[in-house]
């Protein structure tokens, strides 16, 4: 039986192309206060993930973004600022808005002095949600450097917790470049099984290690960003400043030869995607595998949209007074 996963492609619905979905997001952002590039930002980042079918932190997350933001809670103009500096690392402070903005920069950061110095690594915080953290994980691919991501957000743990609070819902993400094979892309939460004292007592480990994985999230994505800091803990205009992140990359030619690299790549997936699948699935493939190839079919053919998602978008753009594009693609109906 095949497996209907979260963030897979629905079984019904229309295509809609990338470029109306960025403007209608864009427009959207827009008269939520945005600037017109930071809007275009953000919706190009969110249509990404549609495009790769990681629907849960693309254009879903329009709706608790909008309403933040309408509502004040959220910076909609933050000024991203550079709060320290050296030759492989950075600091940056979000100014209370969305993640994207410094996340997006910080990791372009990361690249350039990776490029130069071999590595470099990035912290933000005072900042919101910074969405998945593949989006930021995959900018080093195109510059053949391995690109890393986590974060994690501020909260407290009371003693009457179990343990397994303490690792929260924190992500990871990994980018590996290869050749002519999809690039390798661990994209990933800390919670790897819902608690229960059935299952635990039946499957321990998948506990221990995901508690594991989390607290090494919150000591970089939250520790390390700063997000414990004092200042940040009750931002003075209100914002919901909550979150942090670690953006690092490595470039591949401080280490060996980009192509040697890429070849041996290329020959290690291209052999674990002949072997057999998992059960439940259609085919074989490594972490990032899927959405690479549903990102290049969608590029072409639009992305698939499931009605209730649709109908998810038109709310927020009616209560916006923004025409949606859905009707004129009823002819890609599936």
């Amino acid at each position: 039986m095949k497996l209907q996963l979260r963030n897979y492609p629905p079984r019904s619905g229309i295509r809609v192309p990338a470029a109306p979905m960025r403007q209608l997001v864009g427009a959207l952002f827009s008269c939520a206060g945005m600037g017109e590039s930071d809007a275009a930002l953000v919706a190009d980042l969110l249509v990404q993930n549609d495009l790769r079918c990681v629907y849960s932190h693309g254009t879903r997350q329009l709706p608790e973004y909008l309403h933040l933001l309408l509502q004040g809670k959220v910076n909609p103009r933050p000024q991203v600022a550079v709060r320290d500096e050296t030759p492989t690392t950075a600091v940056l402070d979000g100014d209370g808005g969305l993640g994207h903005f410094p996340c997006h920069r910080g990791a372009l950061m990361a690249v350039a002095k990776a490029k130069e110095h071999g590595m470099g690594a990035v912290t933000t915080c005072n900042h919101f949600h910074f969405g998945s953290a593949g989006k930021y994980s995959r900018l080093a691919l195109a510059h053949d450097c391995i690109g890393l991501a986590t974060s994690a957000h501020r909260f407290d743990l009371a003693p009457e917790n179990l343990i397994l609070h303490a690792a929260s819902v924190s992500p990871l993400s990994i980018a590996v470049p290869a050749g002519a094979q999809p690039p390798l892309v661990l994209d990933m939460g800390a919670g790897l099984l819902s608690y229960s004292p059935e299952l635990f007592a039946r499957f321990p480990a998948p506990f221990f290690k995901g508690l594991g994985l989390g607290a090494v999230f919150m000591a970089l994505g939250g520790v390390l960003a700063g997000i414990w800091k004092p200042e940040f803990q009750q931002h003075p205009a209100g914002w919901i400043s909550n979150q942090g992140a670690f953006l690092a990359a490595f470039s591949v030619a401080h280490f060996m030869e980009v192509e040697e690299f890429k070849r041996e790549m290329d020959r290690y997936i291209g052999q674990a995607r002949s072997t057999h699948p998992l059960p439940g699935t259609e085919r074989a493939e490594l972490p990032g595998g899927l959405e690479w190839a549903w990102e290049r079919e969608n590029t072409e053919l639009g992305i698939p949209y499931s009605d209730e998602h649709r109908r998810l978008i038109e709310k927020e753009a009616g209560e916006l007074e923004v025409m949606a594009p859905f009707a004129q693609w009823e002819h890609t109906r599936f």
